[in-house]
């Protein structure tokens, strides 16, 4: 059976671009993981360590966790570990037997290699989160580079976190598409000059596709796989095709924007 784009943009981002710069968590790797990790295992295991009520538990946890969304803090295993005096990594690789791909990513990863594409995975997870995920599904072998963002210092939602990319990366952003179930962090990506950026609305395959934000969207990466393609498209195709939607997110995603990547 012959693919299909799920819509003109996705063929022509898809043919436009030379690099994929790839989220993980919620993009290549179901997010259902990460929220029963972090909103339902961390309350019991701090409840059980602590001596305290479950909802008490819930309550301290969801309340610290929105202190510092945003910050790199939220996303570093090695802070949590210290904050909740609980041993994440080793609790992490106890169960780490529940990560797996989403729905279509490991096609979607072969299709753009076959496809000579640059594959780039740019997370905000923590090295160690990382590396336990790598070695449950192998994300690394399927790929050019993995990097966190804790190796920049910043999370992908700072501004400046995008030109330190590109220093380190030298991608060109007029040929390179992202991809991200992050609102916030696809606004500062567009704001940095990427001619393509893609969200995705179902993140966890547990839940329903998220409702459409400001960007183009796929329910998940295999929507931006094409048929035959026909011909390349010129370097300023991407901007092109992602012009309107990039516009329009800038305008109403605001500063003030927030959400969970």
């Amino acid at each position: 059976m012959t693919r299909g784009f799920s819509s003109p943009a996705a063929a022509g981002l898809w043919q436009a671009c030379d690099t994929l710069l790839l989220d993980m968590d919620g993009t290549l790797l179901d997010l259902s993981f990460d929220n029963w990790f972090w909103r339902e295992a961390v309350p019991r295991w701090l409840a059980r360590s602590s001596g305290i009520a479950l909802a008490d538990a819930r309550e301290q946890v969801l309340a610290h966790y929105a202190l510092k969304q945003g910050s790199l803090d939220w996303y570093c295993l090695d802070y949590w570990t210290g904050a909740l005096s609980l041993d994440l990594r080793a609790l992490k690789e106890a169960c780490s037997h529940r990560i797996r791909y989403l729905p279509g990513a490991r096609d979607f990863l072969g299709a753009a290699r076959a496809a000579g594409k640059r594959l780039v995975l740019v997370t905000n997870a923590h090295a160690d989160s990382l590396a336990i995920k790598d070695g449950v599904t192998g994300l690394g072998q399927s790929l050019d580079v993995c990097l966190s963002s804790h190796t920049l210092g910043l999370p992908k939602e700072a501004a400046a976190f995008w030109p330190r990319l590109q220093a380190r990366l030298g991608f060109d952003p007029r040929r390179t598409l992202f991809v991200d179930d992050s609102q916030p962090v696809l606004a500062a990506a567009a704001a940095f000059g990427l001619a393509g950026v893609v969200a995705i609305s179902r993140p966890d395959s547990h839940l329903p596709a998220k409702p459409a934000g400001a960007f183009m969207s796929v329910e998940g990466v295999a929507g931006l796989l094409p048929g035959p393609v026909s011909a390349a498209l010129a370097p300023g195709a991407l901007a092109a095709a992602a012009s309107a939607t990039t516009t329009a997110a800038l305008a109403t995603a605001g500063p003030g924007a927030t959400g969970e990547a």
